[in-house]
């Protein structure tokens, strides 16, 4: 922006969508007549006003929240009618644009028109915020859209154009906060948060990964029963195909026996979340270390694996409930209490662990790669195609997430399988108590290599529903609790 722009906020409005050259210098049109396109662009219904809806639309396919819209909205109506006019709109924006104009400047420490890496780490820094050089330069290419890793003006403006920001600050809040998209039980806290955000969103974030973990195994509940019985009943008539399954759990206990085992599938996301979350939060510091540099791949497959061992080594009674309830057929059990009573009465506390080498083993290559590759995808995404928002949008999430779950089963599932089986055998009298490689050796001698991914459809068939209710339940009580700009 040249002396001639700067001048141009000291003027008056001239409050007409049609510009004319007369009306002031060349700049003060070029100025107006991208005001009036960029009302165009709004104005959906071409009323000649922008009410809230139009504004939530177009915004939202910016990759920016409802938020933003109201805020505008509060701030630049000026009469108070809900709508917006030329007017109003173009007076909004030049003083938007000159607050923009006053935070790039202030931002330009070397004042050569231009913010780089260093000056986005130096107010990072300046303002309790310790960022990596990699990580400056990723907020930086969410904005720098001719690749030279350097932002000019225009840049600037037109990426903060529709964000109602006031200050330095809230900047700064933005940045760290964007890139805080996680799904379900993937509960981390981003790279870039100091000490006082941490303490002050942890327990926000699981409650609202709980919340979304939740109504997501809830729905996804009756897939997952007939992934256990296809599991544990092999070729039995329970479990011939997806469609007899379903009809013969149905036949055997009704409609509502499809959501067996659920009650403490969903009570343990809470504990096993938080733990999850703590573990993982902690070993990626320690990581670190004192450098704060970002982790690699293999850094976070190693944390993510702590992370689930960690976790599930602790909730894992949980498991064998939940596994036992899953199968129990009507009246065998009065609710998860009679369980653990007839589990501890009958086969003694040793059984509570049934199965938990195969599990911690299944945990490396599930946590580990499922972490991994979603952050990698992720964060490969907000380096190359992300250029006019550090938001990769609903879809990359939802596809990052499906990805990496994918991989991660893929790699974990005979592991699985064998887990569910130990969990089960001891409900099946008469039958002998087989270890994990007797397992194994049992289920290729009888039923082949195959054998070992039996109930996988039903698994793979639950992913993207799980992960796009997790997706939406989590963003909207993240909005509810206050996490997030």
């Amino acid at each position: 922006m040249g002396e001639e722009d700067k001048d141009l906020f000291d003027r008056p409005q001239r409050g007409t969508i049609e510009v004319k050259a007369e009306h002031g210098t060349s700049a003060e049109v070029e100025r107006q007549r991208r005001y009036a396109d960029l009302f165009e662009q709004l104005d959906l219904n071409r009323d000649g006003r922008v009410d809230i809806s139009e504004l939530r639309i177009v915004l939202a396919a910016r990759g920016l929240r409802q938020g933003e819209a109201e805020e505008i909205v509060l701030e630049s109506d000026i009469n108070q009618d809900g709508l917006l006019d030329f007017q109003e709109f173009s007076q909004y924006m030049q003083a938007h644009e000159k607050r923009l104009w006053l935070m790039f400047h202030k931002l330009d420490r070397n004042n050569d028109g231009k913010i780089d890496v260093g000056e986005i780490q130096h107010l990072m820094h300046k303002l309790e915020v310790e960022v990596t050089k990699q990580q400056a330069s990723r907020i930086l290419q969410s904005m720098d859209r001719d690749g030279t890793m350097t932002i000019d003006w225009k840049e600037w403006r037109d990426h903060f154009m529709f964000n109602p920001f006031h200050n330095m600050e809230e900047i700064v809040h933005y940045w760290k906060h964007s890139h805080m998209f996680d799904i379900g039980e993937h509960l981390t806290v981003p790279d870039e948060f100091s000490e006082k955000d941490r303490s002050g969103l942890v327990w926000r974030q699981l409650v609202a990964g709980a919340m979304a973990g939740a109504v997501s195994r809830t729905g996804t509940a009756p897939l997952d029963r007939l992934k256990v019985f296809l599991q544990v009943h092999g070729s039995v008539s329970h479990g011939k195909n997806l469609w007899l399954g379903l009809r013969g759990m149905i036949q055997e206990g009704g409609v509502f026996s499809l959501w067996r085992g659920n009650g403490i599938n969903v009570l343990k996301i809470a504990p096993e979340s938080a733990i999850k979350f703590m573990a993982y939060d902690q070993i990626k510091w320690l990581i670190r270390g004192r450098e704060g540099k970002s982790l690699k791949v293999q850094e976070r497959f190693l944390a993510g694996s702590l992370a689930g061992a960690t976790a599930q080594t602790i909730i894992y009674p949980m498991e064998v409930l939940k596994t036992r309830l899953t199968l129990r057929t009507t009246g065998q059990y009065a609710g998860m209490a009679d369980c653990a009573r007839q589990i501890l009465r009958r086969e003694g506390v040793r059984s509570f662990y049934r199965g938990y080498l195969p599990n911690t083993i299944g945990i490396i290559p599930y946590a580990g790669i499922d972490l991994a590759v979603y952050e990698t995808l992720k964060n490969a995404w907000l380096q190359r195609y992300c250029l006019d928002s550090a938001d990769p949008g609903v879809l990359v999430l939802l596809g990052c997430g499906t990805v990496s779950c994918t991989c991660g089963q893929l790699a974990s599932y005979p592991l699985a399988l064998i887990r569910t089986r130990m969990q089960a055998q001891a409900s099946t009298e008469g039958n002998p108590k087989l270890t994990m490689v007797g397992q194994f050796k049992y289920i290729l001698s009888n039923e082949g290599v195959p054998g070992l991914y039996r109930g996988i459809t039903p698994n793979f068939l639950k992913v993207i529903p799980a992960v796009s209710i997790s997706y939406v339940v989590y963003e909207h009580m993240k909005k509810f609790l206050g996490v997030g700009h």
